[in-house]
């Protein structure tokens, strides 16, 4: 069925492209629109009533994708009176007007300021028989009013500011995505212990930027502070947070993350390259001496804290000698794991109209080669961690092969992926629970416990997984209340948030 029967709620499906921040969005879209009375389409289900593409304009080939999938969908919508397609997101708010002329069967072009109006641009739409475009230039409302759809009884992303104030000559986020603002901390915390009160055990504390927190009121410890205060929120298990920038990296909050108990040992800090020459191209206001220092402090303080970063290869102007001192940096660095991407120009960017625009097979084979000496790096620093014992919070969708080997699959307390046997408890165990086990066998990216668990220990999450429960947001004046990735789309690797 396409097009909803007489009397039948109208279906929808959101399909997500890009960063933590589109799949932050793309539960507020769900939110919305169930609000309005739509009802999420099974994920097999190839002709939904409405189908809203949540883009990402991060990577060159973004636009090719976009149009590509538009154009796959115009043979279904002519087969189908009263499909609707809207396109969202960064590369809404970028080509605007431009998305209707290319694809006239879209139906509604909305920006990254202005998602609440969905609902409303659809009915529009529909009445006017006329594509609607809406772009905002700054936020309509904030976010946190939006309602959500929650996917995971367990984590959750729980967002402190939107935007960013930085001026990487790269990155065409700020434009998309603006200035960057400000929660208020006690707006913050209420919403982290109103998922702790419905069973959640991890949340990421997620910014454009998110160690900058604070700098629209004025208080350069803001972040710090904040750390330290989910500390004393009972039940919350595990606290992460994506992405600071070594620019406003301070120690107070090494300091916070040491002694918090519940703040996870891991870090996701983007390096983009060792040169301190291609730092200064990029406008990164940091230098490699810098960055690694503070890599030396994270370590002396948490010697067991597992590090990540970003890793652009191939921005213009970069020579052999730039790209080996980004090799030395990732060697010294000794990273857990690094998302490596080959520079991508993106159109009204500083970079895309610099001088010494590098050919694409030398960008490649530099790009093997760091891809090469990461994965050498990682797998070293997972091979030190067989025979020791783990704490994993079990998850759903994690392990792809999970079905065919008969593991189990979570992430450990410093992020890492662990494929586990169930052993004793197989069939007790749900997504949620907490397990330990100990590692039997390391690969670059993921690790194996293939004895039985330790322990295993049954949790409210877990509970509320076993019962189907499917947690909804209402609008709330606290911030972005969303958990997990919509269960149609494809778990984001990069985008606008890793800067």
């Amino acid at each position: 069925m396409t097009t909803a029967a007489a009397g039948s709620p109208r279906t929808y499906q959101v399909r997500t492209y890009g960063c933590q921040m589109n799949v932050h969005d793309s539960e507020r879209i769900s939110g919305l629109l169930e609000q309005a009375g739509y009802v999420r389409a099974p994920q097999a289900d190839d002709t939904p009533d409405i189908v809203v593409f949540n883009t990402c304009a991060v990577r060159e080939n973004a636009d090719n994708r976009l149009y590509g999938n538009l154009g796959h969908l115009r043979p279904v919508k002519d087969k189908h009176p009263g499909m609707q397609i809207a396109v969202g997101g960064c590369l809404a708010q970028k080509d605007r007007g431009e998305i209707v002329r290319r694809a006239p069967w879209v139906d509604v072009v909305f920006g990254t300021h202005n998602i609440g109006a969905l609902p409303v641009l659809l009915e529009r739409a529909r009445h006017n028989a006329a594509a609607e475009v809406e772009i905002l230039e700054s936020l309509d409302v904030f976010p946190s009013t939006l309602p959500t759809r929650r996917e995971s009884t367990y984590a959750g992303w729980v967002s402190i500011s939107v935007g960013c104030n930085n001026t990487c000559t790269f990155c065409i986020v700020p434009s998309l995505r603006g200035k960057e603002k400000d929660r208020r901390p006690g707006d913050i915390l209420s919403e982290v212990r109103a998922l702790v009160d419905e069973g959640v055990l991890e949340v990421t504390l997620l910014g454009q930027n998110v160690n900058s927190y604070g700098v629209e009121f004025g208080d350069r410890y803001a972040f710090g502070k904040l750390l330290r205060a989910t500390g004393e929120i009972d039940g919350l298990e595990r606290v992460r947070f994506t992405s600071p920038h070594p620019k406003d990296f301070t120690d107070d909050v090494i300091a916070a993350m040491a002694e918090t108990p519940n703040v996870c040992h891991s870090l996701h800090m983007p390096l983009q390259s060792g040169s301190d020459d291609v730092l200064k191209a990029m406008r990164r206001s940091y230098r490699s001496e810098r960055y690694l220092g503070i890599i030396e402090k994270v370590r002396a303080a948490m010697p067991d804290a597992a590090i990540t970063t970003d890793i652009i290869v191939g921005f213009p102007g970069e020579t052999e000698a730039d790209f080996q001192r980004t090799l030395d940096v990732v060697r010294e660095a000794r990273f857990s794991s690094a998302f490596t991407f080959q520079y991508s120009k993106r159109p009204g960017t500083p970079a895309a109209t610099m001088d010494g625009q590098l050919p694409k097979q030398v960008v490649q084979e530099r790009y093997e080669r760091l891809v090469a000496a990461v994965e050498e790096i990682s797998w070293a620093e997972n091979k030190r961690l067989v025979g020791e014992t783990v704490e994993v919070l079990v998850a759903v969708g994690e392990g792809r092969k999970d079905e065919r080997t008969g593991r189990l699959s979570g992430r450990a307390r410093d992020g890492r992926l662990v494929h586990f046997d169930a052993g004793s408890f197989a069939g007790s165990i749900r997504p949620g629970d907490i397990v330990h086990t100990t590692v039997t066998y390391a690969a670059p990216h993921h690790l194996n416990a293939d004895g039985a668990p330790l322990s295993h220990r049954r949790t409210r999450a877990g509970d509320a997984a076993e019962a189907g429960r499917s947690p909804r947001t209402p609008g709330v004046l606290l911030g972005l209340p969303t958990i997990g990735a919509p269960a149609a789309t494809p778990a984001p690797t990069t985008g606008c948030a890793a800067h």
